[in-house]
């Protein structure tokens, strides 16, 4: 749940700072953005979990998983991952053109993020593209087209916001990735883990800052980016 959470946020900013002023955000877009992030990432859990089966019997945390313990087939796991990708399928196909050939892209970032750990220190920024990738689909979804002036650093501060939790978490399994050879910021940034993670919140909220000043938004905003500052000072500290 968490996870469909994590994906489904930055579509859920990117369609309320596509409203109108004084309006509500389209709630019938939020409501089909919302299905999409549980059912994408179910289908990107499937991926991953395909991909890893072989890593994951490695790792404490992970050594549980379906595949692993072969409660589950890779028969299985391709009909599942075909359902969920139907049904997103499905979904996408009530946005305008432009909304899905963007959101069709995606899918290459969805298939070879898992890759990623085997052979670059950056799989969160990789997974940031992915997460993020609604901070662009959800404003064309109700303008037709991408406003990159807005969209860009909304996309921006989602990268940056995904690589500091998600830094955070891998850091539960740095000692069982340096034996199996597994890449992460975790171990990048090592003992500089919260020298990194507060740059990234500086670039974060900059960001954010400036998405707000190009939309003209009011003074809730920022309180509300005061106060998502100083949790990710905590989370961090």
């Amino acid at each position: 749940l968490l996870g469909s959470f994590l994906l489904f946020w930055p579509c859920g900013w990117s369609v309320a700072l596509s409203a109108s002023p004084g309006c509500l955000p389209d709630i019938p877009m939020i409501a089909l953005f919302a299905a999409g992030a549980v059912i994408m990432r179910g289908a990107g859990c499937i991926i991953n979990d395909m991909w890893d089966k072989d890593i994951d019997g490695k790792v404490q945390r992970t050594s549980t998983r379906p595949l692993v313990t072969k409660e589950m087939t890779n028969l299985d796991a391709w009909f599942f991952l075909g359902n969920q990708l139907g049904l997103g399928l499905l979904l996408l196909l009530q946005l305008n053109w432009n909304a899905i050939l963007l959101g069709a892209s995606s899918l290459g970032l969805v298939i070879v993020y898992p890759l990623m750990k085997r052979i670059t220190n950056w799989p969160q920024f990789i997974l940031g593209m992915t997460f993020n990738w609604g901070a662009l689909l959800g404003y064309c979804a109700v303008q037709g087209d991408v406003n990159w002036a807005v969209c860009l650093p909304l996309y921006t501060a989602g990268i940056c916001w995904t690589i500091i939790y998600d830094t955070i978490y891998a850091h539960q399994d740095r000692i069982d990735d340096l034996i199996i050879g597994v890449r992460s910021t975790a171990l990048r940034f090592g003992k500089d883990t919260k020298k990194w993670l507060t740059a990234f919140s500086c670039v974060m909220t900059s960001c954010l800052t400036s998405t707000g000043l190009i939309c003209d938004m009011t003074w809730p905003y920022y309180a509300s980016l005061a106060l998502i500052t100083a949790h990710i000072g905590q989370q961090v500290s």
